[in-house]
């Protein structure tokens, strides 16, 4: 793999590095991408259930932030007795997803050896606000949302752009 292909970092990389994580978590059995309404909220779907709602991009020079909104969830019974357990455990796994981007060598660095460069950033010393949400369907899911904002360098390179010839644009 080239260093660039490390250092530059697609969408489609960042998604599903995501859901690598996801997949890889023990205590995660399902996880989707897509619009909020795109979540599974059918009583088939195997809980604890992580969704992936993209929501913005910022450019930036040299930098691309990509902003998504992470919804750990799980199954309450009918009657809540176990919304408080349900709480606490989405509450851990969100940290355990927190965690991987802040402190991880795993997706921090390649290796330390020269000329390769981190993977993916989250704002450094940033914090992470996590809401907590109870929503009624045909079951009751609680757990935690909160926002991952993934930077990954982005060279803007006007060399390799798919033009034929840019330069009749000029008027």
């Amino acid at each position: 793999m080239s260093i660039d292909a490390q250092q530059y970092k697609t969408y489609n990389n960042v998604i599903d590095t995501i859901k690598c994580i996801g997949d890889n978590h023990l205590q995660i059995f399902a996880v989707t991408t897509g619009d909020i309404w795109q979540i599974d909220l059918e009583k088939n779907t195997k809980y604890p259930l992580m969704h992936i709602n993209p929501v913005s991009v910022v450019a930036s020079p040299s930098m691309l932030t990509m902003n998504f909104q992470i919804f750990i969830m799980d199954l309450v019974e009918p009657d809540l007795a176990n919304e408080q357990e349900v709480q606490s455990d989405t509450l851990q796994i969100a940290t355990d997803i927190i965690s991987l981007f802040m402190h991880s060598e795993t997706l921090y660095q390649t290796s330390t050896t020269v000329g390769q460069q981190a993977r993916y950033f989250t704002e450094e010393n940033g914090s992470f606000t996590l809401e907590p949400f109870q929503e009624r369907f045909d079951n009751v899911l609680c757990g935690w949302v909160f926002t991952l904002p993934v930077q990954v360098q982005n060279l803007y390179d006007t060399c390799n752009t798919p033009f034929t010839n840019a330069e009749i644009c000029l008027k």
